[in-house]
């Protein structure tokens, strides 16, 4: 399921090509891939996400009657252009890395093939779905990574870039490999488990804390996680003990706790031997609080007995890398390759593949980019997803991509699984692709 966004949620620029490109009658097949450049600093790989949200934009391209009586009388567009938009929608072809591929530089995770003023049209749209979701997984992944056995839960919302991105925060972290989220929607649009405690202010509205807790358990029978760091930390949990034998006998248990503020790993600690003194040794201890995967990595290192984490605001904004140097590019028009030269931004030409090798123990030992037509040993990564603007296959369960994120992120190399700078990964660019690097060069320079 996609959220809904207008056609007009694009850039100018997309709307004025196409104006010049239906009037000079420009419609030939238009290969545009999208790709990253580099990886931010200290990430190892990516893990592809939000093809889902980006084929149901293209199964649903339209411009409504208003979004086309805008631009009628916008006095920016001749009336060609928006007859042409009327009876607009996308006719092309989509291959693509599946949902939960780890991938490197330069590697296409979507490619798409269409008339060209369609392949131009969703430049923007695209970017913005594949850009964010791809971030948002892979910055979850490295949680994943240092914290086997541990519960994750996204707690990200409140401080995400808008709504959108909260939500489809959740969704790419669980695909990572995230236990949930405290984002309900999630649960309704896509199945994803939700997690939720209590705030602070729950606690502050009552003059007692102990009465405070008692009151949330029942009315939260079947889930009693219990804030207790509003005032005093430890005191918070000798007072859940004393609550728990009046909540024994109603048939409720206390679940566990949550710490949200000062050392946890100290607080844990002492919190673990109040509760286990006090007969709750069943009950978890659950860490939130600005935390990202170097404190989460940092408290399992510690053997702070805390069973899960609620990681927010710095994964939902990715905030020690909050974008990818990504790109849309044309790769090919009316069947001949094209190639960007500007510097430091050079792009491969052609419909590219990438082959995958594995060593003796199914690790990731080195991709080849090539182009679509030149076969190599190894796995072929980029599959078919829609022809002719309609999906070959039915959209594969959030539980498959969340089962294929594991897998791959189980055949990284070691070296690649910390959360420091490894070496590079090996991507091997081929003789085909290289040979039609140069062609296109040289006939470039004899057009001159």
């Amino acid at each position: 399921m996609n959220l809904p966004s207008s056609l007009l949620l694009t850039d100018l620029y997309q709307l004025t090509m196409l104006q010049g490109y239906v009037e000079q009658g420009m419609e030939e097949q238009a290969p545009f891939e999208f790709f990253v450049r580099k990886l931010p600093p200290k990430r190892n790989f990516l893990l592809a996400a939000g093809l889902e949200q980006a084929l149901s934009f293209l199964e649903n391209l339209r411009f409504t009657s208003e979004e086309l009586e805008w631009l009628n009388g916008s006095g920016l567009f001749r009336r060609a252009l928006v007859d042409y938009l009327e009876k607009l929608h996308f006719t092309g072809d989509v291959h693509a890395m599946p949902e939960g591929t780890v991938f490197f530089p330069d590697e296409p995770i979507v490619r798409i093939t269409a008339p060209l003023p369609q392949a131009q049209l969703v430049e923007t749209r695209l970017i913005n779905l594949l850009h964010f979701q791809t971030l948002i997984a892979s910055k979850a992944a490295r949680s994943v990574l240092v914290a086997p056995g541990k519960l994750l839960v996204d707690f990200g919302l409140r401080r995400a870039h808008g709504a959108e991105a909260g939500l489809l925060a959740a969704r790419a972290s669980y695909m990572a490999g995230f236990s949930g989220t405290s984002t309900v929607q999630a649960a309704p649009q896509f199945g994803i488990p939700i997690y939720g405690t209590m705030a602070h202010s729950f606690v502050q509205a009552h003059e007692d804390e102990a009465a405070a807790f008692e009151r949330f358990a029942y009315a939260n029978a079947d889930n009693v996680v219990l804030l207790i760091d509003t005032y005093d930390t430890e005191a918070g949990a000798a007072k859940v003990v004393s609550i728990a034998p009046r909540l024994r006998e109603k048939g409720i248990a206390i679940q566990g706790v949550r710490l949200d503020s000062g050392d946890l790993a100290e607080h844990a600690r002492k919190v673990r031997r109040i509760l286990d003194e006090g007969g709750l040794s069943d009950a978890v201890i659950f860490a939130s609080g600005n935390l990202d995967e170097s404190s989460v990595e940092q408290l399992v290192a510690a053997q702070a007995p805390i069973d899960g984490f609620g990681i927010g605001t710095r994964m939902d904004t990715s905030a020690d890398a909050p974008y990818l140097d990504c790109a849309y590019k044309l790769e090919e028009y009316g069947g001949q390759a094209r190639r960007k030269r500007s510097e430091g931004k050079a792009t491969w030409p052609g419909r590219k593949q990438v082959y995958r090798r594995y060593d003796a123990d199914g690790r990731m030992s080195g991709d080849i980019l090539t182009l679509e037509d030149d076969p190599q040993g190894g796995e072929p990564l980029i599959q078919p997803v829609m022809y002719a603007g309609r999906r070959l296959n039915a959209a594969a369960p959030l539980t498959v991509l969340r089962e294929r994120a594991r897998n791959q992120l189980a055949r990284l190399p070691q070296q690649l699984r910390t959360l420091e700078k490894g070496p590079d990964y090996p991507v091997q660019v081929s003789a085909a692709l290289c040979d039609l690097a140069k062609t296109v060069d040289e006939h470039r320079l004899r057009m001159a």
